[in-house]
C-alpha cells in the first residue's frame, strides 16, 4: 500500500502571530523531523501544504509577507510536491486528490499545524474520500482558543483530547510517532475504508 506523509501548514506565518508563544507540544519539531526522515528512508512520499490568505499584505499568511515560508527546521527536497491552499482542508482548493490518485496513494499520515483546524479538517475530508488515515497527534501543534463572546479559553489539552475523540474510529487511527513508524515498517498500516 502506498503511503504519503502530509506536512500541513508548518510555516513561519504562525510565528508572526502573538499566539505562537502559547503553543503546545514542545517536541513538535523533533517528532515531525523524525517522521519525515523515516518516511523518506522507507520510500514514502512527503507532501507539503501551505496555507495562504490574500485579504491583507500585513497578514503573515499572504504569499508576499516575509513570514510566508516553511519553518527553518524543515528540509523539503526539490522533488517533493508543495500545494498552496486557501481552505482549511488540504483538498478543496488544491490538486492534492488528483496527485494522490495519479500516484496510487491510498494511505495518508497527517501532521502539522493546527491540530483541530487544518489537520483535523483534512483528516475528515480524507476519510470521507476513502483514504486510510493515520493521525499523529505528537506531530501536530495548536494554541488555546478564545471563546467567541466571552473572555474564556479552551486549553490545548482539551483541544487535543477533543480532536482525538472526533477522529478515532471514524476518520482516522490515532498514532504516536513510534506506533505509526512501527506499522509502516511492518506494512501493517490500517485502511479504514
Amino acid at each position: 500500500m502506498k503511503t504519503a506523509l502530509l506536512v500541513i501548514d508548518v510555516q513561519d506565518s504562525f510565528k508572526a502571530l502573538p499566539r505562537w508563544e502559547k503553543r503546545n507540544n514542545p517536541a513538535f519539531e523533533a517528532n515531525l523531523s523524525k517522521l519525515i526522515a523515516e518516511c523518506r528512508a522507507l520510500g514514502h512520499e512527503i507532501i507539503w501544504i501551505m496555507h495562504q490568505e490574500f485579504d491583507d499584505l500585513q497578514n503573515p499568511f499572504h504569499p508576499e509577507h516575509p513570514a510566508y515560508h516553511l519553518m527553518d527546521f524543515l528540509d523539503r527536497k526539490p522533488e517533493e510536491v508543495l500545494f498552496e491552499k486557501t481552505t482549511r482542508n488540504s483538498f478543496t482548493s488544491t490538486g492534492l486528490q488528483q496527485h494522490l490518485t495519479q500516484r496510487g496513494i491510498q494511505h495518508l499520515i497527517v501532521t502539522g499545524i493546527q491540530t483541530e483546524q487544518c489537520c483535523e479538517t483534512t483528516t475528515r475530508v480524507a476519510g470521507d474520500l476513502g483514504y486510510g488515515v493515520s493521525y499523529v497527534t505528537e506531530a501536530t501543534l495548536t494554541f488555546p482558543i478564545k471563546h467567541w463572546a466571552k473572555d474564556e479559553f479552551i486549553s490545548t489539552e482539551e483541544i487535543v483530547k477533543a480532536t482525538e475523540y472526533h477522529l478515532a474510529g471514524r476518520f482516522a487511527t490515532i498514532h504516536t510517532v513510534e506506533s505509526v513508524l512501527e506499522q509502516l515498517k511492518s506494512q501493517r498500516v490500517p485502511v479504514l475504508y
